[in-house]
Formats: structure tokens, sequence, C-alpha cells
């Protein structure tokens, strides 16, 4: 029988788990902060147009650069929460794959 996952590749997987736990943390907890950071900027903007009515005070806000920078910061925090995210599935799937590679072996050993 040939092998799809190696040992190594399960080796690998489970390193990755194990060492990558911390920044795959900090990286959600940092999305989840500049999510919500996000109303707390806009208010922050709206804030400075008082003067206007509520709606031009939100477009304010929306349209500021402070924003916009803050959105593209936003989008690079979720793509690595993301990434964290698909690479934990991905070491797990290669380790269940290994697992029913050898219990498939296994049991072709019983048939013998």
């Amino acid at each position: 029988m040939r092998e799809i996952v190696t040992d190594n590749d399960v080796q690998e997987a489970l390193d990755f788990l194990r060492n990558q736990a911390e920044k795959a943390a900090e990286a959600k907890a940092h999305r989840l902060y500049m999510v919500e950071y996000r109303k707390t900027m806009k208010a922050n903007v709206m804030q400075m147009h008082l003067d206007k009515p509520l709606a031009a005070q939100e477009r304010e806000a929306y349209r500021s650069e402070e924003y916009i920078a803050h959105l593209d910061a936003l989008k690079a925090a979720i793509q690595n929460d993301v990434f964290h995210e698909w690479k934990r599935v991905a070491s797990e799937a290669t380790i269940e794959a290994w697992r029913t590679q050898n219990a498939n072996r296994r049991g072709e050993g019983k048939l013998q």
C-alpha cells in the first residue's frame, strides 16, 4: 500500500499545531479587536462633525482617511486570522488521513 500521508507529514502537522497556537490566537484576537475598534473610530470621526446632521456625520466617518486606512488594516488582520485557521484545518486533516491510513493498514494485516 502506497503511503498518502507520511509520518513526516504528520510530524509537520503536529509541529504546526503546537508551535503556531499562540500566533493563531494573537491573529484572532487582533481581528476581533480591529472589528470592534472600527466602531470607536467611527464614533470619534463623527464627534468631529457634530455641526452636521447624523447621516452626514456618518458619511464623513466612512469617507475619512483614518477609517479607510483602518479597513485596510482590518483586511490584513482577517487574512492573517483565516490563514491560521485554514492551516489548522489542513493540519488536522493530514493527521486524520494518517490515522485512517494506519487503521486501514492494520485492518489489511488482520485479513491476510
